[in-house]
């Protein structure tokens, strides 16, 4: 009998240790926004833009070889998005930090996935020398600066961020960071590094310990008939294909590419397969993907061709293209959206709306303005 005790004892004891753990566990899921350190935040510049989880916001800074994770703070769940309209926007930005609109770029857009608010990269002033801007703009469309002074925030630094060359006709460090994307507790990096195929793909867990070298890329380019290594991401997206992760990238002038996530080794070479050619003398800015009405889409924004509607359903089915291409397009078949014109910055808002920055069309000036659109 005093065995059965015993025994009947130390299970207690091990359903109360295992209940112990299970409430630490969930205690601990409860509070999972990280703790981060409060000071100033060190930005050479403002890029390319992303969300992590609960409104932290990455900020990629080219010049100082690093990205920053800001916790915003703005963690009040929208009740639904609201349609987000300014016009002149860069006119309201100049006023609000005291220059001229002229003195204004904005480099990058992106939403709260939580507050619906949205967030501006940009640069007060042209040059290496412009002070970096970090932007919000909330519902009513009331734009505010988000503060560097005093800001809970952690950096990592890019071990194979390409030197700076200011005679080059494009400096490489000006493009370290061309796009980010928040992957499943990983910040993936598009950008160039210091390596012999210097387009470079960086997943960097996270919260940021260290980064290790990028895995490096060669695509065959089909415009230009060769392959390349040297050429940067210019813009990508996660995407599911037949049931495995993939990054979906563009590239200038413009192949479609697909890349295994799970290839994002460090230090790995990479061969992306291209299975779009978008046409030449053109230059990707940013790609939203959606369904609608059962179909699988992804819009992307141009620098020369407008705005694309790709038609998404079965990206599995595209054979590689690994020819040069005779019509100059080529794979996944696209409309173009002839409404969106001189649309610079995209992205999405919700699973019905995307969010979309114009300008004037080339050779003019005038304001700027941020509109919602309804996905096409």
């Amino acid at each position: 009998m005093r065995r059965i005790v015993f025994v009947s004892m130390a299970v207690t004891v091990c359903l109360t240790a295992a209940l112990a753990i299970t409430v630490t566990a969930a205690r601990r899921a409860a509070s999972p926004v990280p703790d981060l350190p409060t000071g100033k935040v060190q930005l050479m510049s403002a890029g390319a833009l992303a969300f992590g989880p609960d409104g932290v916001l990455f900020v990629g800074d080219s010049i100082g070889g690093s990205v920053v994770a800001i916790d915003t703070g703005d963690r009040k769940a929208a009740a639904s998005a609201a349609k987000i309209n300014v016009q002149g926007i860069d006119e309201k930005i100049a006023a609000l930090v005291g220059v001229t609109p002229d003195q204004i770029i904005i480099n990058d857009m992106k939403v709260n996935p939580i507050s619906k608010n949205v967030y501006l990269s940009a640069s007060r002033g042209r040059g290496p020398e412009a002070m970096p801007l970090l932007l919000r703009v909330d519902a009513t469309g009331k734009i505010t600066t988000l503060s560097l002074d005093n800001a809970k925030h952690t950096s990592v630094s890019l071990v194979d961020a390409p030197e700076s060359t200011p005679s080059a006709k494009q400096n490489p460090r000006m493009q370290t960071i061309t796009n980010m994307n928040y992957i499943k507790g990983n910040l993936v990096v598009a950008g160039l590094s210091n390596e012999e195929w210097s387009s470079a793909l960086r997943s960097i867990p996270y919260p940021f310990e260290e980064a290790n070298k990028g895995a490096t890329l060669q695509i065959w380019h089909s415009s230009h008939g060769r392959f390349e290594t040297q050429s940067p991401v210019r813009t990508f997206v996660p995407y599911t294909i037949s049931g495995q992760p993939y990054i979906l990238a563009a590239y200038t002038c413009t192949p479609l590419v697909k890349i295994p996530v799970s290839q994002l080794q460090p230090g790995a070479q990479i061969k992306g397969v291209e299975i779009a050619d978008l046409g030449a003398g053109n230059q990707p800015l940013d790609m939203v993907p959606y369904k609608k009405d059962g179909h699988d889409y992804i819009l992307i924004a141009n620098s020369a061709r407008g705005v694309m509607k790709l038609k998404a359903d079965n990206l599995a089915s595209y054979p590689a293209i690994e020819s040069p291409t005779v019509t100059d397009v080529a794979g996944v078949p696209y409309d173009t959206m002839t409404t969106l014109q001189n649309v610079q910055h995209l992205t999405q808002l919700d699973d019905s709306n995307a969010l979309i920055i114009t300008g004037q069309p080339k050779g003019t000036t005038g304001p700027t303005s941020l509109q919602t659109i309804a996905l096409p």
